[in-house]
């Protein structure tokens, strides 16, 4: 089990350049219904020097609008495609996304967050896959 603890949301380099706003909302809800205990940690990991968040930006960013500056987080124990959260962070600082709070005015729509993340996201894998040779293998029958 691993222990949370406080950290300014100042000091998480995010790793996502938009929000969705329909997620948001349902989280803002537990804000309006006194239910914060029901939201988890936000998971962080030290990258190149720099904690980043490896997810949990829409719950950071509910907490920065609700007015907290402080924030629970928990570091992250599950082994990721850090080659992707290293060019997911780069895309952030390109766009100047350095922290919860630059990503208020970046708060979109379904089709939009389709298009504008979850694609990117998507062929951003596949030629990760492809430049280390693991393209889709079609199962034998």
């Amino acid at each position: 089990m691993t222990c949370s603890f406080l950290m300014s949301l100042d000091e998480i380099q995010p790793s996502q350049l938009y929000i969705s706003r329909e997620k948001l909302s349902q989280i803002r809800e537990a804000f309006r219904k006194g239910d914060t205990d029901s939201l988890e940690p936000i998971p962080i990991k030290e990258l190149n020097g720099e904690i980043v968040s490896t997810d949990g930006h829409t719950r950071g960013l509910a907490w920065y609008l609700n007015g907290f500056s402080l924030v629970e987080v928990e570091w992250e124990d599950t082994e990721l495609d850090w080659e992707a959260y290293e060019i997911c962070v780069a895309w952030c600082k390109e766009e100047g996304i350095l922290s919860i709070a630059d990503l208020e005015d970046r708060i979109i729509g379904p089709s939009e967050y389709q298009t504008l993340w979850l694609d990117r996201c998507r062929k951003m894998q596949e030629e990760l896959a492809a430049k280390r040779g693991e393209a889709s293998k079609k199962p034998s029958s």
